[in-house]
């Protein structure tokens, strides 16, 4: 296209002259009556001798407006009421996306530019080298914004890092959305069948209610969605499972808002001891930099090798315990025990270390306790496990106190991850989506939670592992967890945190419009594209609430006890006998 024909398109601006211009950032005059606004995509055009033309494209990431004339800040009064002659002109900078061929030249001064649009822009964005494009949400302009599932499945990289402010940055709905765009927008092929996801509720009950339509669905948001290529629905395929309630023997799931279709997940105590769960029971990060950590490990060793199954139970040296709370007193019992001391704790352990281990480990009774049972049956369904659950399985910890929650996260990620490993295969994927992830692996210090989480952070792309974590400041999170995720996404962001360096992939523009950003509003930088794109993702199709929530489909209702033979729940049977609906 020549510049005449440019100019025949009505151009947005010409390329400024009166500031430097470089291959990879330049800025352009607006041409009067025409706009444009921060991430606007804009092309432009190089004539070279003896080349072929090279085309020069951007995102728009500041703009600017001045009087020109104007020499004193007073002048202002003076031209608004015409008595001193002035100019109003604005000016945007363009930050490079592409260079088409790869001729790197900056682009001339009075150079037409347009708002690139359809094919353009998608040139302009990369979108056409994207073979899998994962609809996130739309543009300032209106028009959709993808992402490379190349990036996300493990093909290229994988992993994704969500920040911001708790209750405004939703990102926790971007990160169910980022799921339910990947499972229906059919980038996973015939894999999307078998793709499964674990997330973990941590606030309240919002996430309990994927599988129930949005009530407040109107028209314009389903016509959004069909705009992004989705159909606007909820989740097909989801099992919910709880903690039982405190002082329920029966292990009644502990829910209020939501009373069908959830299932109670424990352990019990011989898998407590048979599994060395133990050391999750200390899985603060400061445990791991005390010295009781050997004894930890010491007891856990002891207890796999002794405990044996004992109707519900286990039995050690010939004394039967039956909850969690004996199995306690039982430990503490023999470490305070001169003679059974050096054979639970080793030998080389003080009695100051074996007295803090045993008041942690005392302190544990009560948040554990109804989690790690030896009085529920044994042969009933209470395991999290999700290759024999749905495509979407929540695991609700909003109940649980802190060291719970630790402990659940823990231990359920590590028989995934060694799940997923003993397959050997990265299909099906696996997505699991934590928030809070600056409290299970923070920077500083280690626990066994921390090593899992880097251990899929660093090898869960080869194993079909996806993590999508979210945190509020992701300065506290380790630092290869960060490093490792190909996909980071923004919302609203504290003024302290948005001056870190870990957010320095966003353009100062960006980041003080971090500050301001509305509900719905991400800033996502993926490999590919060289600067990072704002959109707003859909209001959520799928019920957040127990006051949005339609009617779900019948066969979501069920639960994993409601669904297996009652000989198998109460150990009469062979093995389990699920109905998995796909």
């Amino acid at each position: 296209m020549t510049d005449d024909e440019f100019d025949g398109a009505g151009g947005v601006g010409r390329v400024l002259g009166t500031a430097d211009a470089t291959p990879l950032q330049f800025w352009t005059a607006v041409a009067p009556g025409s706009y444009l606004q921060l991430d606007d995509v804009v092309v432009t055009r190089r004539e070279l001798p003896d080349r072929e033309p090279v085309t020069i494209a951007g995102v728009v990431t500041q703009v600017r407006a001045r009087h020109e004339g104007a020499q004193f800040d007073s002048d202002v009064f003076a031209i608004a009421d015409g008595t001193l002659p002035a100019m109003v002109q604005e000016a945007a900078e363009i930050t490079t996306t592409r260079v088409d061929p790869e001729f790197y030249v900056p682009p001339s001064p009075g150079a037409v530019v347009h708002r690139a649009e359809g094919d353009a822009r998608a040139r302009a964005l990369h979108f056409d080298r994207m073979e899998r494009r994962i609809p996130m949400g739309m543009g300032r302009d209106g028009v959709p914004v993808y992402l490379n599932a190349d990036f996300l499945d493990g093909t290229r990289g994988a992993h994704v890092s969500i920040s911001g402010i708790s209750g405004v940055a939703t990102k926790t709905s971007f990160a169910t959305f980022l799921l339910y765009s990947v499972f229906r927008s059919g980038v996973l092929g015939g894999d999307a069948v078998n793709a499964k996801a674990l997330i973990f509720n941590v606030k309240g009950e919002d996430l309990l209610f994927l599988d129930h339509p949005n009530t407040r669905l109107d028209e314009p948001t389903r016509a959004g969605y069909a705009k992004l290529g989705l159909d606007a629905g909820a989740f097909a395929d989801v099992r919910v499972y709880a903690p039982p309630r405190v002082g329920d023997s029966s292990g009644t799931p502990d829910v209020s808002s939501r009373l069908s279709g959830v299932d109670s997940f424990y352990w019990t105590l011989s898998e407590f001891c048979a599994d060395r769960l133990l050391p999750y029971v200390f899985a603060d990060a400061d445990d791991e930099r005390q010295q009781y950590t050997m004894v930890v490990h010491s007891v856990a060793a002891h207890l796999a090798r002794y405990a044996q199954p004992a109707d519900g139970g286990v039995s050690i040296d010939g004394v039967r315990l039956g909850s969690y709370g004996d199995l306690v007193d039982h430990i503490v019992e023999q470490l305070n025990d001169d003679e059974t001391r050096s054979d639970w704790a080793g030998s080389a352990v003080g009695l100051g270390t074996v007295n803090a281990f045993a008041r942690r480990l005392i302190g544990s009774k009560k948040d554990l306790s109804r989690l790690i049972r030896g009085d529920l049956a044994t042969r009933r369904p209470h395991s999290i496990n999700t290759a024999e659950s749905a495509q979407v399985t929540v695991v609700d910890l909003h109940n649980l106190p802190d060291r719970a929650q630790r402990f659940v996260v823990g231990v359920t990620l590590k028989s995934e991850f060694e799940r997923k490993e003993k397959a050997g295969t990265a299909k099906p994927l696996l997505f699991v989506v934590l928030d809070e992830l600056n409290k299970y692996a923070p920077r500083e210090g280690s626990s066994p939670i921390k090593e899992v989480l880097l251990d899929i952070a660093e090898r869960g792309r080869s194993l079909g592992v996806i993590l999508v974590g979210a945190q509020q400041t992701a300065s506290e999170v380790e630092r290869r967890i960060v490093t490792n995720s190909a996909i980071r996404v923004v919302g609203r962001l504290d003024p302290a945190e948005a001056s870190r360096p870990e957010y320095g992939f966003l353009p100062p523009a960006q980041r003080q419009r971090a500050l301001l950003a509305k509900p719905g509003t991400m800033f996502v930088n993926q490999p590919d594209i060289p600067v990072p794109l704002c959109l707003e993702f859909p209001f959520p199709a799928w019920a957040t609430r127990v006051s949005e929530a339609g009617r779900a489909p019948s066969q979501t209702l069920r639960s994993i006890t409601g669904t297996t033979d009652p000989f198998a729940v109460v150990g009469s049977g062979g093995g389990s006998d699920d109905d998995i609906p796909f």
